[in-house]
């Protein structure tokens, strides 16, 4: 985003690394550090269904849940501001899940929006046309 002031490139700064540590947590299939990365109750629109996590303890099954057979791991493709504020980031972003030999399960799009809430950045709702 050009023109970002440097409050806002201080949002972004810690929106994205929110994302780095969600993901690395998540591909560790460390729960905890996972759900340290997003605020609570957390919200998920995909497939025409609002899902809300109103706690952490079921985050990470039900991401297994719906990952897809043999899922190994995830990666970003692109994360990219769309807007920002000085305690809000709103992210264009795309990840692939992968399964262990490297193959694709699918690559999916999808809106962060990274909050600095009660202290802390973190994730609060995502948007996605993943499963």
């Amino acid at each position: 985003m050009d023109g970002m002031s440097v409050v806002e490139e201080g949002a972004v700064a810690a929106a994205l690394a929110v994302l780095d540590r969600h993901m690395a947590a998540l591909n560790a299939g460390d729960q905890a550090a996972m759900t340290a990365e997003l605020h609570f109750p957390h919200y998920r629109l995909a497939g025409g269904r609002l899902q809300i996590w109103e706690r952490p303890d079921t985050y990470l099954a039900d991401f297994l849940a719906r990952a897809g057979e043999g899922w190994h791991h995830s990666a970003w493709d692109f994360r990219n501001p769309i807007a920002a504020s000085a305690d809000k980031v709103h992210l264009d972003v795309q990840f692939t899940r992968y399964r262990a030999d490297g193959s694709s399960l699918g690559a999916f799009r999808s809106i962060w929006v990274v909050a600095h809430l009660n202290g802390r950045w973190a994730a609060q709702l995502r948007s996605s046309f993943a499963r």
